[in-house]
C-alpha cells in the first residue's frame, strides 16, 4: 500500500496573508523533520515572495503552476519530480476547490484546511462573490481574519462564516500582531429541550444542519416542522420522505435536503405536497439513506400551505 502524503491546503484571495504566513511555518524549526520532503505548490503569484534563505526546513522544492497547469498530469509529474512526504498548497483565491481535488493524484489527503481573509475588503468579496467566499470557507479547519480593527464587528464576521459550517475555529489577528479567537456562542434558534421542538419555517435550514451534524443529540427527540414531500414507486407504503429546498450558498448549490418519515395516514401524499409532521426522531438504518441515520416515526402529518418562503436559507 502506498504511503498517504498529507496535504496542507491555505486558502483565500489575492493579498490575505497566505504568502506570510506559509512563510514563518516554513521558517519554525517545529515544522522541519530532516527526512521528510515538502513540496510547496503555488497556485497564484502574488504582491510578496517567499524568502527560502529564511527556511528552517531543509528538504523542500518549489513548484508554481498556473491555473491552466492545474491538472492530474501535472502533479503526478511533480511527485515523480520530487517525491514529496508532505504538499503545502498556496491556492488562487479565484478558483474553486473542486479544480484543485480533482487533480489531486492518488496518496494525497486533506489533512488541513486554513482559510485567511483581509478584515477589510471580507464583506465586499462576500457581497459580490458570495460561492467563492463560500467555498473558502465549507472545508476550512480554521478561517482567519487579517488586518482587524476595532471599529469591526465580529458578530458580522462570525454569522457569515456560521452560515457556512459550525466546524471552523475563527481567529482575528489584529494590526499590529494580536490575536484573539473567536468566542461567541451559537444558540439554536428553537427549543431542543421542549416536549415538543418547534421549528419554524425560517428555521428548518439551522434544524437540518445541526441534525445531520450530531444526530445523537436529536435520537429519541419529538419534531414538528412544515415540509416538502418526496415519493417514489419504490418506497415501501407508509414511507415518504419530508424536507425543504435549502441554498447554502446561491441558486446554483440549492438542494432537496429531506427526512425519511414513517407514518400510518391514510392521506394520499404525492410529491411536492406540504405537510406539518410531528414525529418522534430515531436513529436507525433505513435503506433510503444506505445507512443509519434520522428516521422521522410520524404521530401527525397534516396538510399545510407553502410556507412564505418556500426556499430554506441560513439568512
Amino acid at each position: 500500500m502506498e504511503q498517504e502524503i498529507p496535504v496542507y491546503l491555505f486558502l483565500g484571495f489575492l493579498d490575505a496573508g497566505k504568502t506570510k504566513f506559509i512563510q514563518e511555518t516554513f521558517e519554525d524549526e517545529r515544522f522541519d523533520d530532516a527526512e521528510e520532503r515538502t513540496l510547496l505548490l503555488v497556485c497564484e503569484e502574488g504582491e510578496e515572495e517567499y524568502d527560502p534563505s529564511r527556511f528552517a526546513v531543509k528538504k523542500y522544492a518549489i513548484e508554481t503552476i498556473s491555473q491552466e497547469q492545474l491538472q492530474l498530469a501535472t502533479l503526478q509529474g511533480f511527485m515523480k519530480k520530487h517525491r514529496p512526504e508532505r504538499v503545502v498548497v498556496e491556492y488562487n483565491g479565484m478558483l474553486t476547490l473542486d479544480r484543485f481535488f480533482e487533480a489531486m493524484p492518488d496518496g494525497w489527503a486533506i489533512a488541513q484546511v486554513m482559510t485567511f481573509f483581509d478584515a477589510a475588503t471580507f464583506e465586499s468579496y462576500n457581497k459580490n462573490m458570495r460561492q467563492l467566499v463560500f467555498d473558502k470557507i465549507q472545508y476550512a479547519d480554521m478561517v482567519v481574519f487579517n488586518r482587524f480593527k476595532g471599529e469591526y464587528a465580529k458578530e458580522d464576521f462570525h454569522k457569515i462564516v456560521r452560515a457556512v459550517s459550525r466546524r471552523p475555529g475563527i481567529v482575528y489577528e489584529y494590526v499590529g500582531g494580536k490575536a484573539e479567537y473567536d468566542e461567541i456562542v451559537d444558540p439554536l434558534p428553537f427549543d431542543i429541550d421542549a416536549p415538543i421542538v418547534e421549528i419554524s419555517d425560517r428555521d428548518y435550514a439551522f434544524f437540518y444542519r445541526d441534525l445531520t451534524e450530531d444526530m445523537q443529540k436529536y435520537d429519541g427527540k419529538t419534531v414538528r416542522f412544515k415540509g416538502l414531500v418526496a415519493v417514489d414507486r419504490k418506497m415501501p407504503r407508509g414511507t415518504i420522505v419530508v424536507g425543504r429546498h435549502i441554498m447554502t450558498c446561491c441558486e446554483a448549490d440549492i438542494t432537496y435536503s429531506g427526512l425519511v418519515c414513517l407514518h400510518t395516514s391514510l392521506l394520499p401524499f404525492k410529491t411536492r405536497d406540504w405537510v406539518t409532521v410531528t414525529a418522534k426522531i430515531k436513529l436507525e438504518y433505513h435503506q433510503i439513506y444506505r445507512q443509519k441515520g434520522p428516521v422521522l416515526r410520524a404521530s401527525s402529518i397534516e396538510p399545510a400551505s407553502p410556507p412564505e418562503q418556500e426556499l430554506a436559507t441560513f439568512y
